[in-house]
This record gives C-alpha cells, structure tokens and sequence, in this order.
C-alpha cells in the first residue's frame, strides 16, 4: 500500500520541480510552525491556570482572560505590539518579512528576525529531504519529523519547554512509521525508545545524586525516545555524543564570549534535534564515523 502510493506520488510530481514544490510548502509549514512556537506554550499555561483555578475554585480577571478562546486558529494573527489584525499578504513567507523591511505595515514596529529564520528553516528542511529522498511516504515522514524537531528546539529556547504535546506524538509516530521498517525495524524502533528515555533518566538521577542540581528536564528524555523511535537504537550514541559535543561547545563560547553565567543551563533540546536531523540526512556516514573513532 505504501509503495503504490509513494509509486503514484512520484508520478504526479515531476523529479525536475519535486525541490522546489518542497521548499514552497516547507516555507508555508515554516509560517504555520511560527504560530505553533509563539501559541502552544501560552495555551499551556492557560489550561496549567485553568487547572489551578478550578482546583481553588475561584475567579479573577486571569481566569476570565485564560476564558476567551486562544488556540492556533483563534484568534487572527495580529501584530503584537499595536494589535491590528494581519492580513493574509502580511504573512507570506520571507517576501513579506522583506517587501516590509522586518516592520509592521500599521505600526513600524521591528519584526522579530526570528520569523524569517523559522520559515527558511523549514524551508531547507523540507528542500534538503527532497534532494536526499525522492517522493513519496519516506519524504513525508522525514519533513513531518524535522518540522517538529524545528518547533521542539524553538520552543525549547524560548521557554526550557519541551511540551508532551509534541514530543509523545513524535514517539508514537516513529513507532508508527517503523511498522513498516521505513527506517529501522520495529524491534529497533521500540528498543530505541526505550533505552532512549532510560539513558537521560540514569543520567538525570545520578547528576541529582551527586550535584543536588537537576541536570536536564523529562522533555528532553521524552525527545530522546522519540528519535530512538525513528532511527532505532543504533544511532543513539551518536545522537548523544554529537548533540553533548555541540552542545558542550555552544555553551563555552557563550561563557567566554558573552559572560553567560555557567550555572545558568543551557537548552539541550536544540542540539539533540540537531543531531538527529544530521543523522536522518547523514546516518550512514556518522555511524561509519563513530565506529572508526570507537575502534
């Protein structure tokens, strides 16, 4: 069933235009991933309110705000700062950023460069599989799990969040995807979740033990399981040095250059979702890599 779809897929669109159809939706995937980084952990906060108020019982102006509908659809995408509602050429991806020179059209209040980095990042995502995968099924699944690595690792910088709600569905659609030995086999992909979230868990506990400081949080165990669910148990080694290394790396430039204070943690989400998307692209290699460095 997967073959013949992927077979029909491939057929309708054209080897020659299959790039550039990908960077145009992965950039239009990149506009909606902004609305998903800027809203999920404000709707998140509002249901942890909404659960400590109905626990309390009572009733304030936070609980009448937390009330109003705000979710990614509602309400209208506006400007923060004077509030005007955008319209849909306000949002078109990187050409509005840059016909508009990264300010509002009502108030001319700068842009966060964030948004057109988010939407070209996506948009490489998306160009870089189809260059690595023709379309079809497999395509599809690696553009589904880098968009949400990109989402994951934005949100992560932003808040130290790594919400369930993206990182348990990611587990369980590795373990989907694997059912049909996509990109491992099942026994891989389970054994790779497993052994993903147990790895940081003893980690976790033992830093506890011995610092009396919480090393990292449970997402990042969670977002560990998830990519041993995807790329099976094999690569989390080299997930996990690679994302350490960098990670390691990124956090002494910032002590030495910026005077980041070194008690203050770094976000490691980022550099595992990195690591992982290297290793969908490049899996062949970094295993031949780490298996001459372990010789």
């Amino acid at each position: 069933m997967t073959s013949h779809l992927a077979d029909s897929i491939y057929f309708l669109i054209s080897p020659s235009i299959w790039p550039w159809c990908a960077l145009l939706v992965g950039l239009l995937i990149g506009s909606f991933l902004n609305v998903v980084i800027y809203r999920l952990p404000i709707m998140l906060e509002r249901q942890w309110h909404q659960s400590c108020q109905a626990m309390e019982n009572t009733g304030n102006d936070q609980q009448q705000q937390d009330a109003a509908p705000f979710n990614l659809v509602v309400p209208p995408s506006a400007c923060p700062s004077c509030h005007h509602r955008l319209r849909p050429w306000d949002n078109i991806p990187l050409l509005s950023y840059l016909w508009l020179r990264g300010r509002c059209r009502y108030c001319q209040t700068p842009v966060s460069l964030r948004y057109p980095v988010t939407e070209l990042a996506a948009g490489l995502l998306a160009l870089t599989t189809a260059l690595v995968y023709p379309p079809g099924t497999e395509a599809l699944a690696v553009c589904v799990l880098c968009w949400c690595l990109l989402a994951l690792s934005v949100i992560d910088i932003d808040t130290r969040l790594l919400p369930d709600c993206l990182t348990l569905p990611l587990l369980w659609a590795g373990l989907l995807v694997n059912s049909q030995a996509m990109f491992t086999t099942l026994d891989n992909a389970v054994f790779g979740a497993a052994a993903g979230y147990c790895v940081f868990w003893v980690v976790h506990h033992i830093f506890l033990l011995v610092t009396g400081r919480q090393g990292m949080g449970y997402g990042d165990f969670k977002l560990l399981a998830a990519l041993g669910a995807w790329l099976g148990w094999q690569f989390l080694p080299v997930i996990i040095l690679l994302s350490s290394f960098a990670g390691a790396i990124a956090g002494l430039a910032l002590i030495l250059c910026c005077g980041r204070d070194r008690l203050n943690p770094l976000p490691f989400g980022p550099w595992l979702a990195a690591a992982g998307i290297a290793c969908v692209f490049y899996g062949e290699q970094l295993m031949g890599l780490y298996s001459r460095l372990a010789l």
